[in-house]
């Protein structure tokens, strides 16, 4: 005989996600526009209630596509937010999840009719109910992840330049690093190739383009560690 579980609180189960993108010169989160009560209009995470026949992933990946015309971007899990009154029209606990993407990549699969907009990741405006604080737990999450993995290089195109890449771990790590070190501690971590490229959008002598060396980037990943600001403070 098939047994029950004994009735308890009824409460929905939701998915928030914390879209980050880099567009070569600054780090921005994905927002939309919430287009039903409570807090309508107002700026807001991407979100949704997880079907009955879905896992919480399968439901952020659905949400995504729905909402923005994303897909198969990089996806990661990481946290659970119960707080019984963090929304007022029932209880709800709510699954977070951040992606990556290079924004130049996906700019024109961004759907219109939610009104999504990019902002910078330092000037973004007020959020509804828990999500700034979602956004706060994601960046921290984000820095611990680029301490010690390649994570950062799914927001950057497949060619990049030495000055871009410190830009975006300033952007990442709210900290500002020396041009010469930045460049020189990169250089030394055997991550990346040199192309013979050069991007020449910003100065006549221009930059080098370089890309990730997918190939042997396993066993240099912990010297990602030389760039990042009190790494203990992160691991």
């Amino acid at each position: 005989m098939r047994k029950k579980y004994s009735v308890g609180t009824k409460m929905k189960v939701a998915v928030d996600c914390i879209v980050f993108g880099f567009d070569g010169n600054r780090l921005k989160i994905l927002l939309i526009k919430r287009g039903f009560q409570p807090e309508k209009g107002k700026w807001s995470l991407m979100g949704g209630f997880v079907n009955k026949d879905e896992s919480a992933e399968d439901a952020a990946k659905r949400v995504l596509k729905k909402l923005t015309g994303l897909d198969g971007i990089y996806l990661e899990q990481f946290h659970t937010f119960t707080r019984p009154d963090r929304d007022p029209v029932q209880r709800t606990i709510s699954i977070g999840y951040f992606a990556l993407i290079d924004i130049n990549k996906y700019k024109d699969s961004l759907h219109d009719n939610f009104k999504a907009h990019w902002f910078p990741i330092k000037e973004f405006p007020s959020l509804i109910f828990d999500h700034n604080e979602m956004v706060m737990m994601a960046q921290n999450r984000l820095q611990y992840k680029a301490a010690s993995h390649s994570i950062l290089f799914e927001l950057l195109p497949e060619k990049f330049t030495i000055p871009m890449l410190q830009t975006l771990f300033e952007d990442v790590f709210n900290t500002v690093f020396d041009k010469g070190n930045f460049s020189r501690k990169m250089l030394s971590t055997n991550l990346l190739i040199k192309l013979k490229e050069k991007d020449k959008s910003n100065s006549k002598k221009g930059a080098f383009y370089y890309k990730l060396d997918r190939k042997h980037y396993q066993q240099n990943l912990h010297k990602i560690l030389k760039l990042v600001p009190n790494p203990n403070d992160l691991l």
